[in-house]
């Protein structure tokens, strides 16, 4: 018994919307969508552990760190149609540092999979607090649903926003407004 691919289903999906996936601009379509979704997905495949790798250092430093304008591109999980923007990514530092092009890669890993926004922002500031133990962790990300923009509401140009606070940038109001007024600059 032969084992039925994302092509194939591709395929069946092209048919039941009344097109002819054999016609001349759509054979190649179905692998090209599979090896799309494989990569729009690749995320479920990263270790963290490993991604970070020897990129943490211990330094003597307590001041905030920030990445911003971390561009990422996304799949919603409710309808498979893109998102994409920006994340702010900030944390203090307890004793370690995470090499800064780490910071971007972790964006890449949780945006690289099936999401919702808010649970993506949730998922890097964990990550983070997870594996520096910094006095705390802020992340703001900024995007354009295709699903809400193309279908459904039909509202172009409505950026959305979530955030994530933890430790010190949840409990302090100056951390918090520290980050939150570099974040626009």
């Amino acid at each position: 018994m032969t084992e039925t691919t994302i092509a194939d289903r591709v395929r069946e999906i092209i048919k039941d919307l009344g097109e002819d996936p054999s016609r001349e601009g759509l054979i190649k379509t179905p692998l090209r969508v599979e090896k799309a979704l494989r990569e729009l997905t690749a995320g479920y495949a990263v270790d963290i552990d490993a991604l970070i790798n020897e990129a943490l250092f211990d330094v003597q430093y307590s001041e905030m760190v920030i990445v911003k304008d971390i561009s990422f591109y996304s799949l919603c999980e409710h309808h498979l149609l893109p998102f994409f923007g920006e994340a702010t990514v900030a944390y203090i530092p307890e004793k370690r540092v995470v090499g800064l092009s780490k910071i971007p890669k972790i964006v890449g890993v949780f945006s690289r999979r099936l999401q919702v926004q808010e649970r993506m922002t949730q998922q890097i500031a964990e990550t983070l607090e997870e594996k520096l133990k910094p006095k705390g962790v802020g992340v703001i990300i900024r995007a354009r649903h295709m699903c809400m923009e193309m279908r459904g509401a039909q509202s172009a140009h409505s950026p959305s926003l979530t955030s994530a606070m933890l430790g010190i940038f949840r409990e302090d109001a100056r951390t918090r407004d520290e980050f939150l007024t570099l974040a626009k600059h």
